[in-house]
């Protein structure tokens, strides 16, 4: 297989757990390079589900090797609190099978409580963010103050940092009521998890040149979405990070030379978490969906904004990231429709665009274009053996959306289970 960017095409929640899940058989090293633990990647296999926010997807494939990557802002108490989850579903997790980068950045108690005291204050122009504290560690990182995994081995320095950055936090806190954080609580939680996770912290971008020197295929398990991305997304409704192909070679350390393959990964309507623009949004067609117990945020819990598929932001995203291949999830999702629109441009101010516009304001003034196809309300997809066995009706809409984003569609997601997944001819 070769080396592949798996990356989301829409806001996130596009099913890359599952392509990545489905992809890892034929790859050798899973790798996550972006985000945080506000990503939750949801895979089912047979009748267990496992929920992922940190370790990659293939940590589900025993004889695979996983890397959290630079780019990733770890948790620590957050990424125990996984170990332990995933244990008790009978998944090993130790240093053979998972590395963490030496210089991947901490999110700490007081990145939690600024990201939510932010959020709070913003009143009616909230960003939607999980408040799991990934913004504030991102602007620790941006403004060079803040503690990597690395720094955990000096104790001297961290004592100094922690002290900082806490009397920092305590004073921005203080007008909030929020109880004053206490230095001495937080040095003894991060020294309980530095004993657990020191045997896998390394220097993991030697580890990832080795692999390709050895001829073993990479799979990189992109997290958000590209339009969650924080210079090509619907900013300021962004993540703190790269979610698109090219966070994947910064927050690793691969080189863009050594990619082979992208993938865009997308869901055959659209849906969105949080606050932000989202011009094919649907109030009925979201009522449908969450009725039928689909569409709920695995991070939060959260019910998903639900629309018709939109090929402007997909095929845009396709062309940013450079996709070789679409992977079309949740087709299912449309069983027993009458009719299915998509939208294949915005009206702005009399003209027509085919690429999402880079001010907020100004997507609050696009209107839909949409093109309405038959359903096949009699038949279903979900339970397909393969893509000739779909209706004749699902696979002209898989046809028009692959024109319409000028992407191939090469895999098909059907229903959540792994074996759910049809290849394309």
């Amino acid at each position: 297989m070769p080396n592949t960017i798996i990356v989301g095409a829409q806001w996130g929640d596009e099913g890359k757990g599952k392509i990545v899940d489905y992809l890892t058989e034929n790859a050798d090293v899973i790798v996550r390079a972006q985000g945080g633990n506000n990503a939750g990647h949801t895979v089912i296999h047979g009748d267990q589900k496992y929920i992922l926010h940190l370790i990659p997807s293939g940590i589900l494939w025993p004889e695979k090797k996983c890397v959290i990557g630079n780019g990733v802002v770890i948790d620590p108490a957050a990424l125990i609190t996984e170990f332990e989850t995933l244990g008790k579903q009978g998944i090993a997790i130790s240093p053979d099978n998972l590395a963490i980068s030496d210089r991947a950045h901490l999110t700490l108690p007081y990145h939690r409580l600024l990201d939510s005291y932010r959020e709070s204050g913003l009143g009616g122009k909230k960003i939607g963010t999980t408040g799991r504290g990934i913004g504030p560690t991102y602007v620790d990182k941006a403004e060079r103050s803040g503690i990597r995994m690395a720094d955990l081995e000096d104790q001297e320095f961290l004592d100094a940092r922690l002290a900082e950055k806490i009397d920092q936090a305590n004073r921005i806190l203080k007008d909030s009521g929020a109880e004053a954080l206490k230095l001495e609580t937080i040095k003894v939680e991060l020294q309980t998890a530095h004993q657990r996770l020191a045997p896998f912290i390394r220097e993991t971008t030697s580890f990832l040149h080795q692999q390709i020197a050895e001829g073993k295929s990479l799979l990189f398990e992109g997290a958000q979405g590209t339009y969650l991305d924080i210079d090509h997304g619907t900013y300021p409704f962004v993540t703190s990070s790269s979610t698109t192909a090219g966070g994947a070679c910064t927050g690793s350390g691969v080189s863009p030379r050594a990619i082979d393959n992208v993938t865009a990964v997308a869901k055959a309507y659209t849906t969105r978490v949080g606050a932000g623009p989202f011009i094919t949004e649907n109030a009925e067609f979201s009522d449908r969906m969450h009725g039928m117990g689909r569409e709920f945020g695995a991070t939060t819990g959260r019910k998903r904004r639900c629309g018709w598929f939109d090929s402007v932001v997909t095929g845009h995203a396709c062309r940013l990231n450079g996709a070789d291949h679409l992977a079309l999830t949740n087709l299912d999702g449309l069983d027993g429709m009458e009719k299915i629109k998509i939208c294949t441009a915005y009206r702005f101010n009399g003209e027509v665009l085919t690429t999402p516009p880079a001010r907020v304001e100004d997507w609050k003034d696009c209107e839909p274009v949409y093109e309405t196809l038959p359903g096949w309300p009699d038949t279903a997809t979900a339970g397909a053996a393969n893509i000739s066995s779909l209706p004749e009706n699902a696979r002209t809409y898989l046809d028009r959306i692959a024109e319409l984003c000028g992407c191939p569609i090469k895999l098909v997601g059907v229903g959540p289970d792994r074996k759910e997944t049809l290849v394309c001819d």
